[in-house]
């Protein structure tokens, strides 16, 4: 999806979340519900949130088990700030300050894995870019890795307005 450049700009934010949750692989569902919960503040559809929701689980597992190398260390976090813009879009940066990606461009063609137990498929970055607007990554090898995902949701419609039915 193509957005106008003025999509993000930043005084077009209307609201923002900054937090940081240890880098273990029990808090992947919190990063998962705390943004979805704050996303819905845009009124986005249910797949819409669906959508963001697995595009944040592959990026926290990312730095988990990647860029943490799956330590369980609860004082290695991943960061996240989620920004909320008047254009109903969202941009996410989820950060950590692990181990950093070497090649980026190949860290992201599909199938591509560091994993030599063969349980990771190497699918994550793929992942997110076809569930996001725009995913970019900003790496330093030893210094950690920063992925920024943007998503704008489509424009509400009267039966979107509409309470739900029980």
């Amino acid at each position: 999806m193509n957005m106008p450049k003025n999509t993000y700009k930043k005084a077009d934010c209307i609201n923002r979340l900054k937090t940081q949750i240890s880098a273990i692989s029990a808090n992947e569902g919190l990063a998962r519900s705390l943004i979805c919960a704050f996303a819905a503040q845009l009124n986005p559809t249910v797949d819409e949130l669906a959508d963001v929701r697995c595009a944040v689980s592959e990026a926290v597992t990312n730095c988990i088990v990647h860029g943490y190398q799956n330590r369980g260390n609860p004082e290695d976090y991943v960061y996240i700030t989620a920004s909320l813009y008047s254009s109903r879009s969202i941009k996410l940066m989820i950060t950590d300050k692990g181990c950093g990606i070497p090649d980026i461009k190949q860290a992201m063609e599909p199938l591509y894995t560091t994993d030599t137990t063969g349980e990771r498929s190497g699918m994550g970055f793929s992942i997110m870019s076809s569930f996001m607007d725009s995913i970019r990554v900003k790496s330093t090898p030893q210094k950690g890795t920063t992925i920024e995902l943007r998503r704008r949701f489509e424009p509400e419609t009267p039966d979107s307005l509409k309470p739900v039915q029980l």
